[in-house]
């Protein structure tokens, strides 16, 4: 027999698949910061990183102490480096864990705290920064380079948009010229007659010389144990392939002497090591999974896939080799989707919607300027990774040329685009009328009431499933606030930018580092039922003790630094929070009558208006579709009572929300 045949990688992915990690663009942000302070420790001042394994450990340790991972990782060395290698991937920190200067100029974004966009893309900062990292970034796949987001561009221009299926399968498998041409024409191809994205993989396979070398040694040798090891090229080890052996035996008894071993063929698809792997091969073969039917129907449980149907050994062998090395293939591509997911968002330049995958349209302009030219580039490694250049100098056909950009977003909308103000009109304009999509088709009134039933029961993982988990709950909650406060509002009112919030591309919430407040600040326009005011909407999960401690001061400060700076506006505040601690509502009724002074004492203001509402009543107005005017008036009549605080928030807010369930309708 020959000698084992080696595994040879065929796809990219960026990052590694042992560290996934929610809230995205904070943690990176934190262990920027974090290894900055760690670096800078008189004790570490020299340290090497590279194969320093104590040193390792002592960061992850380190890292501990700050809160940034919990519990004891059984090998805390190469925890920290799988933390940490990411970021290495992108330029953000070189082989010491060192920051570089890409990494020192996204921290300094971070710790600024201003994220807004500078640039003609109208992406934000860090974005910006992450999409210079990405182009730059490559890949070494069998001794080829790669730059991944350079080819996502390039293929997602051509192709007008990607399908999940084909971001997850297809894209990965561009590592040169010609399976990036291969890729390309099997997408174009298969939409028009709708094939599947299985025959692209094997072609890409299939044309690799292990592949070739493999599928030809189990025609020619007797098939034992140690060939399906050896055709099995398995990336770890060959004994991991062992199971497979039984599969080719049983299926052999089965096709060629229709003995029926489908039930022992199920159980043996559950000793495949890996579990996706072995799900696909009973999905492929098996109309139904329940032991009861398959021991009942016999071979008719079995699908009828071509390898059931072959006459000749050599067929068999054939089809054997593609359904493994195939499912192989699919578990280790969707294993890399949600990272390079994840990095690819980075960049705003991307929306994941409807099942696909397409470019913003103002990035989407720009690429399809410079798509001619990105091949160019994308198969080549740059000495610039580690560094903060302009988009230009990582390669001339980078340059943004604002006449063609603002030309082709004209062409788009079907309107003259001349400079920055009308670009940025369209682009609200646009932006809004995937908002409205957006609520209508995720956030719709029962979902929001959901949502907050959720928050005030802390099913922080339900939360995340609904909305996103690149933002912590907190931010989450001022989000859905916002999104309920606009339909209360009747959808009047620039509520992207009331929020307060740093938005993905996809309009869903992220959080930084940084922190800071997310207040939600509303203007109202006068109109027959209010006059012209400024609404800030407070919000908090903390309750009983924390909330008194965590939010009288902030609340009252906010509204009051607000009222001095504004002193011809009317202001006034609604706290929001899932449970009201009772001496909060005291204090924020005292508000009523306290005077409040600026830092200096110069200025002062009489008396506050900040109301304080649960979840609860929230809930109670949007079941029933209350809406801003009549709020408004609720707050209004509430200010004016003069009840003791508990005795004031049952009769203003509670009975006042309750009375529309009846139909009543106090206001």
């Amino acid at each position: 027999m020959a000698d084992g045949i080696g595994f040879r990688s065929y796809c990219w992915s960026i990052g590694t698949t042992s560290y996934r990690t929610d809230k995205f663009n904070m943690n990176i942000e934190l262990q920027l910061a974090l290894l900055k302070e760690f670096r800078s420790l008189p004790e570490n001042q020299g340290r090497t990183w590279s194969g320093n394994n104590e040193f390792q450990k002592e960061y992850y340790g380190f890292l501990k102490s700050r809160g940034f991972v919990k519990g004891d990782a059984p090998r805390s060395d190469k925890d920290a480096r799988e933390k940490t290698s990411g970021l290495r991937d992108i330029g953000l920190l070189d082989d010491e864990r060192i920051l570089t200067e890409a990494g020192e100029a996204l921290l300094k974004i971070a710790e600024t705290g201003d994220f807004k966009s500078d640039n003609e893309l109208e992406i934000p900062k860090d974005s910006y920064l992450y999409l210079k990292q990405l182009l730059k970034t490559s890949n070494e796949v069998n001794g080829k380079v790669v730059r991944p987001f350079v080819i996502f561009l390039y293929l997602i221009n051509q192709a007008g948009y990607l399908t999940y299926e084909e971001f997850t399968y297809l894209l990965p498998l561009c590592i040169d010229k010609e399976t990036t041409n291969t890729v390309l024409k099997h997408i174009l191809f298969s939409r028009k007659e709708g094939l599947q994205v299985e025959a692209a993989i094997l072609s890409v396979l299939m044309k690799m010389e292990n592949y070739k070398q493999a599928s030809m040694l189990l025609q020619k040798e007797e098939v034992t144990e140690e060939l399906i090891c050896n055709i099995g090229m398995n990336r770890k080890s060959g004994r991991y392939d062992k199971p497979y052996y039984k599969l080719y035996q049983l299926l052999h008894e089965i096709v060629f002497r229709k003995e029926n071993l489908v039930l022992e063929l199920y159980d043996a698809t559950k000793k495949l090591t890996n579990s996706k792997v072995g799900g696909a091969w009973r999905n492929y073969f098996f109309a139904s999974s329940a032991r009861s039917v398959i021991r009942r129907e016999g071979l008719s449980v079995l699908k009828p896939v071509p390898i059931l149907s072959v006459e000749k050994e050599e067929q068999f062998k054939e089809e054997f080799f593609k359904i493994m090395h195939l499912f192989k293939a699919k578990a280790t591509l969707s294993d890399y989707f949600d990272l390079n997911r994840r990095y690819f968002k980075l960049t705003d330049l991307v929306l994941y919607e409807d099942q696909k995958i397409r470019l913003d349209v103002l990035p989407g302009c720009y690429v399809e300027d410079i798509s001619e030219e990105l091949l160019s580039f994308a198969f080549e490694k740059t000495e610039l990774l580690q560094k903060d250049v302009a988009l230009e100098e990582i390669h001339p056909c980078l340059e943004i040329s604002i006449e063609r950009l603002y030309h082709k977003l004209g062409k788009v909308f079907g309107k003259t685009v001349v400079d920055k103000a009308s670009a940025h009109k369209i682009m609200e304009e646009e932006r809004y009328l995937r908002f409205h999509k957006l609520i209508e088709e995720r956030f719709p009134n029962d979902t929001i009431i959901a949502l907050l039933g959720h928050f005030e029961k802390r099913n922080d993982e339900e939360i995340r499933t609904l909305v996103t988990d690149n933002a912590d709950i907190p931010t989450i909650f001022e989000y859905i606030l916002g999104i309920a406060w606009y339909i209360i509002s009747e959808k009047q009112g620039d509520v992207l930018e009331y929020m307060n919030l740093s938005l993905e591309a996809d309009l869903l919430p992220r959080t930084h580092a940084g922190g800071g407040e997310a207040d939600i600040v509303w203007n109202y326009e006068k109109t027959s039922e209010y006059p012209k005011h400024t609404l800030l909407i407070e919000a908090t999960l903390a309750d009983g003790s924390n909330q008194r401690r965590m939010e009288m001061e902030p609340v009252s400060r906010h509204l009051g630094e607000y009222c001095l700076k504004n002193p011809d506006k009317e202001a006034y505040c609604i706290f929001i929070t899932t449970f009201l601690n009772m001496n909060v509502i005291s204090d924020f009724r005292a508000r009523k009558s306290m005077i409040y002074y600026s830092a200096d004492g110069t200025k002062s203001i009489n008396g506050m208006k900040i109301i304080p509402i649960q979840t609860s009543e929230l809930k109670t107005l949007l079941r029933f579709d209350v809406r801003y005017p009549q709020i408004y008036k609720m707050m209004e009549k509430a200010y004016d009572s003069n009840e003791a605080p508990k005795e004031w928030y049952e009769k203003n807010i509670v009975e006042e929300a309750s009375a529309y369930q009846t139909g009543a309708g106090k206001l």
